[in-house]
C-alpha cells in the first residue's frame, strides 16, 4: 500500500502574510505593473524565475522515507524516483492508462504471462555503467529479495510465491532456487533458506561476465531470464492483463549494481542503509548531488552523461530543461505559503482552508485562479470510515446500513468549496470512476441522507443485537430491554488536520441524530500496524486506500474486500464473504475484460448491500505552480516529471 500524502492542511495557525510588490531591477525576474494610457488603467503583470537555472520545489509536506527505490513507499517519493530512476515501461505522462518504452525499445507479449522485452542497446548510468538485460534480472530479483514494501506489496504472488514466502519469510524470484541447483549443483531446488543466501551472494558481488552467474540468468523457467544482452524475458506466475502497469512504478526500477554492491550489497529481508540515506544514481535525468541530514533537503543536477541525449525518446525521458532542482520537504505551512508568494519557490502546496493565503496575495489576486492553482481533479484512491464487519455493534449489516443513511455527504463536499468550486468528487467505492466499466458497472445510487431510514434501520438493529439507542428528544430505538449502546470511537491518524476535523465533526453530529454518540481518537501510524485481527482492529476509522498501480480488481476492489487482505493490508472493514472470497481467486487473472467487468459488477452488488464502509469526499489533487513554469505533468503513481517542466515569463494584462 502506498502511503498517500494528504492533501489536507497541515497547520490550523493563522499566517501573517505582508505583501510585497517586488519590482525588476538589473534583470533579475520578478513581477512588473505597469499603465499604458493615461485615460484608461491597464495593469500588466509579468512573472518570472528568480534563476532560470534553479527550481526550487516545497509542496512536499513530509520528507521521503528512503531514497532506495527498493524501500521507499510513500507517495511524497514519486517525483525524486521519477526523476532518477526510469523502468522498462513507464506511463505516458498524465495518460497512466498508456505506457511508453523507455528502458526497453519495445516489447511484446503472446498471452498476459510471458513477456519480452527489447532493451535499447545505448543506455548507461552517469558514471559509464552499462545498461543491458542482466542490469534488469539484478534490478528486479534485488527489490524482491530486499522483501521490504516495494517488492512485497507489488509482487507477491506474481513474480514470487506467496506460500513460499509464508512459509520461510524469504520473497525469492520463482524458480531461481531450480536456476541456482541447475548451474551449482547446490541442493537449493526445495531449500529456500539457501537460495536466499545464495541469491543474496550473487547479487552482492555481482559479475554478469561470470559464466555460472550466466547460466542462472538464462535459466528458462524462472521470473527474470536473460534471454541475449538486450533480450529479457519476465514470466509471471498466472496470466495478468496489468502486469507492464505494475513495473512502470519506481519498483521496477533499474538500479546500478556497481553502485549497489559497492555500498554494502543485497540482504534478504534487509533494508540498505546506506542507499536509504545518501540515494544511488540511475539512468534518469537527474542525479542527486546533495542530501541533508533527515531527508529535509535533496539537490537535483540534470544528469550530465545523459543517455537519451541525441536520442528519439518518450516525453517521459526527454533530458531535463532546468538544471537544478531544490526539494524542501516537510516546510511549516507558513513557509510554503511565503516561499511560494515571494517566488523563492515555483512549486508549493496548502490546504483548502488557506488557498487564500496565497490566491488573495498579489500578484496571484489579480490573475486567474487556474494561472497558479493547478487543479488535477480527484485521483484513483478512496476515503472511508471503515465498519468492522465482525465485531458489535458494526457486525450487524442493518447497523451499517444506518450510519450510511444518517451520514449528511452534502455537507462533507461543502467543506472543500472555494468561492464556488468544489475541490473534492463523491462516488461509489471501492473502485474509482477513473476505470469505466469497472466502476459502479450496474449504476447503484449512492447513499444519500434519510434519517428516517436510517432511524429504521437502527432499530431493527437494536432488536437484533439487543441494544438501545435515545435521540435527542428522548426517543427510544431498538431493544430497550437490553444494553443502551456505549459511545463509539472514531480512531483517525494523528495529527488531526482542520479538514479532517471539520469532517469528523459533521459525521459525529449526524450519528448523534439518530442517538449515537461519538469519540475521535487520534492514534500514530505506526498504531494501524497492529490492526491485524478483527478483535484488535477497531469498529470505525478514518482511512484510506491508495492504489499502487491502475489495476482497478487487484489494487482497488480486492485489497478492500478481500478478508486475506484484512487490516493494514487494506480490509480494516474485515469483510469476509463466501462468494467474493471464490470469485477472488480468479477475478484479477481474467485476461477477457467484459468477462471481468460482469464479475465486478457482482461483487459491487454484494459489497453494496453489505455496506462496509462509508465513502467519503476524495479531494481534487492540485498545487500551486508558478505562471512562468510550464510543462508540469502529473500522474497519480509516480508524481510530477522535474525534466519535462521548463520557464517562459508570463504576462497577463487587465
Amino acid at each position: 500500500m502506498v502511503n498517500k500524502k494528504t492533501l489536507y492542511g497541515i497547520s490550523k495557525a493563522a499566517v501573517a502574510i505582508i505583501i510585497i510588490v517586488v519590482i525588476v531591477i538589473a534583470g533579475a525576474a520578478a513581477y512588473l505593473v505597469t499603465t499604458h494610457h493615461p485615460s484608461v488603467s491597464v495593469s500588466t503583470i509579468t512573472l518570472a524565475a528568480p534563476n532560470s537555472n534553479v527550481l526550487c520545489d516545497v509542496a512536499q509536506t513530509a520528507a521521503p522515507d528512503a531514497l532506495d527505490p527498493a524501500t521507499g513507499f510513500y507517495t511524497q517519493d514519486g517525483p525524486l524516483f521519477t526523476a532518477v530512476f526510469q523502468e522498462l515501461v513507464e506511463f505516458n505522462g498524465s495518460n497512466y492508462h498508456q505506457l511508453v518504452p523507455v528502458i526497453a525499445q519495445n516489447w511484446t507479449t503472446p498471452n498476459y504471462q510471458n513477456y519480452y522485452f527489447y532493451l535499447r542497446n545505448y543506455i548507461h548510468f552517469p558514471d559509464g555503467v552499462q545498461v543491458n538485460a542482466s542490469t534488469v534480472w539484478f534490478s528486479l530479483y534485488r527489490t524482491i529479495l530486499m522483501g521490504q514494501g516495494p517488492g512485497v506489496s507489488n509482487y507477491i504472488e506474481l513474480l514470487f510465491n506467496a506460500t513460499v514466502y509464508s512459509n520461510t519469510g524469504y520473497a525469492i524470484p520463482w524458480g531461481v532456487n531450480n536456476a541456482i541447483q541447475n548451474a551449482t549443483g547446490l541442493p537449493t531446488a526445495n531449500n529456500y533458506n539457501l537460495t536466499a543466501k545464495i541469491l543474496a551472494s550473487i547479487l552482492s558481488n555481482f559479475n554478469a561476465n561470470n559464466a555460472t552467474i550466466q547460466k542462472i540468468m538464462e535459466y528458462p523457467n524462472q521470473a527474470v531470464v536473460v534471454k541475449g544482452p538486450y533480450e529479457v524475458e519476465i514470466n509471471t506466475l498466472i496470466p495478468y492483463k496489468f502486469f507492464l502497469y505494475d513495473i512502470a512504478a519506481w519498483w521496477g526500477a533499474i538500479v546500478n549494481p556497481v553502485v549497489v554492491d559497492e555500498h554494502g550489497g543485497v540482504q534478504p529481508n534487509t533494508p540498505n542503509t546506506y542507499l536509504d540515506e545518501h540515494g544511488m544514481n540511475g539512468t534518469g535525468p537527474y542525479v542527486i548531488t546533495y542530501v541533508s541530514t533527515g531527508l529535509s533537503t535533496i539537490d537535483l543536477e540534470a544528469n550530465p552523461n545523459y543517455w537519451a541525449s541525441g536520442h528519439s525518446v518518450p516525453a517521459v525521458a526527454e533530458p531535463a530543461h532546468i538544471k537544478e532542482v531544490v526539494i524542501q520537504y516537510g516546510l511549516s505551512h507558513e513557509d510554503r505559503v511565503e516561499d511560494f508568494i515571494t517566488n523563492k519557490a515555483q512549486l508549493s502546496y496548502i490546504s483548502v482552508p488557506y488557498l487564500s493565503q496565497i490566491l488573495g496575495a498579489s500578484p496571484y489576486s489579480k490573475l486567474p485562479i487556474n494561472a497558479s492553482l493547478v487543479n488535477l481533479g480527484s485521483q484513483p484512491e478512496v476515503l472511508y470510515i471503515s465498519m468492522n464487519t465482525q465485531e458489535f455493534p458494526t457486525n450487524i449489516t442493518d447497523f451499517r446500513l444506518a450510519l450510511e443513511y444518517a451520514i449528511n455527504y452534502t455537507a462533507l463536499l461543502q467543506i472543500f468549496e472555494y468561492k464556488g468550486v468544489t475541490l473534492a468528487s463523491e462516488f461509489l467505492g471501492p473502485i474509482s470512476p477513473q476505470f469505466p466499466g469497472y466502476y459502479n458497472p450496474d449504476n447503484l445510487s449512492m447513499y444519500s441522507t434519510n434519517l428516517g431510514l436510517a432511524m429504521k434501520y437502527l432499530n431493527e438493529a437494536g432488536y437484533e443485537g439487543h441494544f438501545y439507542v435515545v435521540l435527542p428528544n428522548g426517543t427510544t430505538l431498538g431493544d430497550t430491554s437490553g444494553t443502551e449502546l456505549s459511545t463509539m470511537d472514531i480512531y483517525a491518524l494523528a495529527p488531526e488536520n482542520a479538514l479532517e476535523e471539520d469532517e469528523l465533526t459533521i459525521i459525529s453530529q449526524d450519528l448523534q441524530q439518530i442517538g449515537i454518540s461519538t469519540s475521535v481518537k487520534l492514534v500514530l501510524a505506526s498504531v494501524t500496524d497492529g490492526w491485524t485481527t478483527p478483535s484488535g482492529t477497531p469498529n470505525l476509522v478514518d482511512l484510506g486506500w491508495v492504489p499502487n498501480w491502475p489495476d482497478p480488481v487487484f489494487q482497488q476492489l480486492i485489497p478492500l474486500s478481500d478478508v486475506q487482505d484484512g487490516g493494514i493490508s487494506g480490509n480494516l472493514a474485515w469483510v469476509d464473504n463466501p462468494t467474493l472470497q471464490n470469485m477472488y481467486s480468479t477475478l484479477p487473472f481474467i485476461t477477457n475484460t467484459t468477462e471481468q467487468e460482469e464479475l465486478v459488477g457482482q461483487a459491487y452488488s454484494i459489497l453494496y448491500h453489505m455496506a462496509p464502509y462509508i465513502w467519503l469526499p476524495v479531494p481534487s489533487t492540485y498545487y500551486f505552480v508558478q505562471p512562468y513554469v510550464h510543462g508540469f505533468v502529473y500522474d497519480p503513481f509516480t508524481g510530477y516529471y522535474y525534466n519535462m517542466m521548463y520557464y517562459s515569463t508570463y504576462t497577463y494584462t487587465t
